[in-house]
């Protein structure tokens, strides 16, 4: 907060508020300014704890704890290794590698959150016809993004994805 007066003059304030990402600056005086920003949070705040309260998106942190059972990053690169006992379906193994991929490049090891057809197949063990059954099913139902560039296409885990395996997995507990 800045405040400015010279002499005959009003006295003048500058308030800049940050939520979140977006900065908003008051200026003027000291009643305009407290009137402004006291109509900003009323009409804000609500909007930022519903938005809060509706909004999904997978830190790194909360990804490491959801699947901690199940992706181990090795020096090989990340694997899915099934410690609870439980048997995963194509689809789950797919997704869990797609998620260890998306990890890694949250930790900046890779350069892409995306994996291609090959990848998958070689790090999962599945075979290929079972992969490419999988993923389109995946594709489909919108767990999974295909990017089609100039080197192919490549899949990448999407939050609706993220948010169906955890589900899915919980259920198995």
């Amino acid at each position: 907060m800045e405040s400015t007066e010279e002499e005959g003059e009003r006295l003048e304030v500058t308030v800049v508020v940050t939520i979140k990402d977006t900065s908003v600056e008051f200026r003027g005086t000291p009643e305009a300014v407290l009137d402004s920003l006291h109509r900003f949070l009323e009409r804000e705040i609500p909007n930022l704890d519903l938005a809060s309260r509706i909004s999904l998106n997978y830190s790194l942190p909360q990804l490491m704890e959801m699947f901690a059972q199940y992706i181990r990053l090795t020096p090989e690169g990340p694997r899915v290794i099934n410690d609870t006992g439980k048997r995963l379906s194509d689809k789950e193994v797919i997704a869990l590698q797609l998620v260890a991929y998306k990890m890694m490049f949250d930790l900046r090891r890779f350069s892409t959150p995306s994996m291609t057809l090959q990848e998958i197949q070689t790090i999962t063990g599945l075979k290929p016809k079972s992969v490419s059954s999988r993923l389109s099913e995946l594709v489909k139902a919108g767990y999974v993004e295909k990017e089609v560039g100039e080197q192919g296409a490549r899949y990448r885990i999407t939050t609706q994805g993220i948010h169906w395996l955890s589900s899915t997995l919980a259920s198995k507990r």
